[in-house]
């Protein structure tokens, strides 16, 4: 519909961004329309909000200690532990109580990939997609279970067609379509340095993804949170696409998070080097929280207890659990969770309409971060896990976390479950599988399942691929 220009005018007056309109007597009938809807679907109070915030921990601002979480089995008591929360967990998925999520909103253009990064092929043999991996480890815990489990995808504006079609193209990969929810996150407007929006077009205002953490009011905004609370669905499991190690419905952890009470649980890592790039786990002034290792003191990133090992060994690789009710709760009076700010360099008009590539950072983005949502929950649960079973992203075309790095983990992995139910496997001189090995998540997910579904050699010699 179009918008008179008078209307548009006094919107963009009573928040000072009139300029907007420069180009608008230049405009054909058609770009006033979509320039004219932009600028109405703007949150001007969501904008401000956000100018107004800045979350980022400041050093002088932080009173840190470490903070407890639920380490992986190492006597008897802990075993008994982990069991029981095992059990529970079985009995959510059982149940139909919890869906899957994975956050998918990147292209592959850091691996050299053309098109959205969970279609980027990861499987040591087969080349299967990191959708595909992620789809069929669903697929298999539906079956497990006996229920039809959620699958729900968020993806960007960059790459939302896309991931539909190639979800429509591969038929879903055995789920059932209406069991698969595939959206996309909103989209924040960019402000110059004196707070104005920014033009890249004669017709557009410039906007970016709303940071991870904008999955809470996707889900929301969206209508899936609502969706999930009809269909009896309290618990949602959280992870990214670019790690094809999660387990992206662990039992252990939904039941950590349900018997907890928790709104809002996380998974951890020991920390295996002081800078290593994750978030860590502290308590801040009686707060548990996750800090961002670029927000953190580097006297305390480096920090010791006595024995040597890293005083806050905590760091979170993005896998969460999270009850509808708590996505509900965060959104109900417009999103909860404060915008952090990023300077970057944002090309824009000048006032002759030409497009300017600055080069130093010219604009603030406006971005979310998932784990913020930790401060605002009633009850918070965090829960270790070993790095080799779950923790292999695929970031960099190259080195580390890497396609290469992640496959070689995938196969180490496979290797692990064939050793722990009697099959040998042939290793290098670093105790390596000398050959490739690649088990679909439809054969197993683990050793346990792996030992219930194997029908291979007992003396693996060359490569493997066990797929249905």
């Amino acid at each position: 519909m179009a918008r008179e220009a008078s209307e548009l005018a006094a919107l963009l007056g009573r928040h000072g961004q009139q300029h907007v309109l420069a180009f608008w007597d230049k405009l054909s009938a058609r770009e006033r329309v979509i320039l004219g809807e932009q600028i109405a679907a703007l949150d001007f109070g969501l904008l401000e909000r956000a100018q107004r915030q800045d979350p980022a921990a400041k050093s002088e601002a932080l009173n840190l200690e470490p903070e407890p979480f639920i380490r992986l089995p190492y006597d008897a008591q802990s075993v008994l532990k982990w069991r029981q929360a095992r059990h529970v967990g079985q009995e959510a998925l059982a149940a139909g109580r919890v869906a899957a999520m994975v956050v998918a909103g990147g292209q592959g253009t850091r691996l050299g990939f053309d098109g959205p990064k969970g279609a980027f092929p990861i499987g040591p043999i087969s080349r299967r997609t990191l959708f595909q991996i992620h789809a069929e480890k669903v697929l298999a815990a539906s079956r497990r279970y006996a229920r039809e489990i959620p699958f729900l995808i968020m993806t960007g504006p960059s790459n939302d067609s896309e991931t539909k079609y190639f979800f429509k193209q591969h038929g879903f990969f055995g789920l059932p379509h209406d069991s698969v929810k595939i959206f996309q996150q909103s989209q924040m407007p960019a402000v110059d340095m004196k707070g104005k929006l920014i033009l890249d077009a004669p017709d557009h205002i410039f906007v970016s993804p709303d940071g991870h953490g904008g999955s809470l009011k996707a889900l929301w905004d969206c209508g899936i949170a609502a969706w999930l609370e009809q269909r009896g669905v309290d618990t949602i499991s959280y992870f990214q696409v670019d790690n094809p190690l999660v387990s992206v419905l662990d039992p252990c952890f939904i039941g950590f998070h349900i018997e907890a009470g928790a709104e809002m649980s996380l998974k951890l890592l020991e920390r295996s080097d002081p800078d290593e790039k994750l978030g860590i786990w502290v308590n801040n002034g009686g707060a548990a929280m996750v800090i961002e290792y670029s927000d953190m003191p580097e006297a305390e990133m480096h920090a010791c207890t006595p024995d040597g090992s890293l005083k806050y060994p905590g760091g979170s690789i993005a896998i969460h659990c999270f009850d509808v009710g708590f996505v509900r709760r965060l959104n109900e009076k417009g999103i909860a969770l404060p915008y952090h700010r990023a300077r970057k360099k944002v090309a824009y008009l000048d006032s002759s309409g030409a497009l300017i590539q600055p080069d130093e950072p010219n604009a603030t983005k406006f971005e979310m971060f998932v784990f913020d949502a930790l401060l605002l929950a009633k009850k918070t649960v965090a829960v270790e896990t070993a790095r080799a079973e779950e923790f292999s992203p695929v970031k960099n075309a190259e080195g580390a976390d890497s396609p290469e790095t992640a496959r070689r983990d995938m196969a180490r992995q496979y290797a692990r479950w064939l050793h722990s139910i009697g099959v040998t496997v042939r290793t290098d001189a670093n105790g390596d599988p000398a050959d490739m090995i690649e088990i679909s998540p439809l054969v197993a997910d683990d050793s346990e399942t792996l030992r219930m579904n194997y029908c291979g050699p007992n003396d693996v010699r060359g490569s493997l691929l066990l797929a249905q």
